[in-house]
């Protein structure tokens, strides 16, 4: 799809467009019952999603322009046409801020925070905040970067460790669960790492 020389709402219509030929019915219909309330959903699940990013422009002014509205599809191919090199740390405090569901949390991190050069220092001032939004963030990014082989200074990990402690109690499932999931990766880079999980998991 040439979009590049049409006016940048004329792109966000012929994407929109796009989603309707797309749309699953029965899906959005389950999401919607599942506390999804989006203005428009159309239920297009993400693999499809990330196959039509692949023919779409990668620009700041697209995804941002996509960002912006309040249809599902809109916000989740966002992060996949975001080129990092263009997105500033303030933008990513601004997303964050304005995130609705956790499926945008994982998408978010997924496809654009775990790029950025300063991801670490994302996921480090999210873990600590108090707002459940922020933090999901942050773990979903710490379980990427672990997967990725990034390690933690001592400092660090210690400050990273009383922050995990905290997150395994919280109320609120979601946080929990990423900080689980972030945990599992943690362990898988050494002997130490497993050994913090284990006495975390098995008191």
């Amino acid at each position: 799809m040439e979009l590049l020389a049409l006016p940048l709402q004329e792109q966000v219509r012929a994407v929109k467009r796009e989603f309707r030929l797309m749309m699953n019915g029965i899906t959005s219909q389950s999401m919607r019952e599942k506390g999804l309330t989006y203005r428009t959903n159309f239920g297009v699940e993400l693999p499809r999603l990330k196959a039509f990013s692949e023919e779409l422009p990668h620009t700041a002014e697209l995804a941002t322009a996509l960002w912006k509205e309040q249809v599902r599809e809109c916000r989740l191919l966002a992060p996949m046409l975001m080129p990092a090199k263009d997105f500033e740390a303030d933008m990513a405090d601004l997303w964050v801020e304005q995130m609705n569901f956790p499926e945008e949390a994982e998408c978010v991190v997924m496809h654009l925070f775990q790029h950025l050069p300063y991801a670490s220092q994302k996921a480090f001032e999210w873990i600590a905040r108090e707002e459940v939004m922020p933090q999901l963030c942050g773990w979903h990014l710490f379980g990427r970067l672990f997967g990725k082989g990034a390690t933690l200074s001592p400092r660090d990990a210690e400050e990273w460790r009383d922050q995990m402690t905290a997150a395994l109690a919280s109320e609120h499932f979601s946080v929990k669960q990423a900080a689980y999931r972030a945990l599992l990766k943690y362990m898988d880079l050494g002997v130490e790492e497993e050994r913090f999980g284990e006495t975390l998991l098995n008191p």
